[in-house]
């Protein structure tokens, strides 16, 4: 009996281990630049990030490397300039509308006035 118990309790285990939703949330600072990345399983549907500091022309894009190959999956997009007290840093925001990303692919930003670049991995 005791057994049985314990075999039933391992199978549910395992299939709950296993049912659980993957998550496409992250947050990520590297250096000046940081990325949040929100989402539901393997789907993005929102990505956006910052750099300390504020500035003329900077611009930001993602991309997502994957085996080994990067395609970029923005364009590049004009940061917003924010001052939150002394804090000044400069945002930019997508909205991916539920992009799907294939497991284990890294989903990376880059400022044009930066050299840290940021990646969340997606994954199950």
């Amino acid at each position: 009996m005791k057994k049985m118990i314990c075999a039933s309790a391992a199978t549910l285990f395992a299939l709950l281990s296993t049912a659980l939703p993957a998550h496409a949330d992250a947050t990520v600072k590297r250096g000046n630049v940081g990325l949040v990345v929100k989402g539901e399983g393997l789907s993005v549907k929102q990505a956006g990030g910052w750099m300390d500091r504020h500035g003329v022309g900077i611009k930001a894009r993602l991309y997502a490397v994957n085996k080994g190959s990067r395609a970029d999956v923005t364009r590049w997009k004009g940061a917003a300039t924010v001052s939150a007290g002394r804090r000044k840093f400069s945002s930019v925001d997508w909205n991916l509308r539920g992009q799907n990303f294939s497991d284990g692919t890294w989903l990376c930003i880059e400022f044009n006035k930066s050299d840290s670049r940021p990646c969340a991995k997606i994954h199950r």
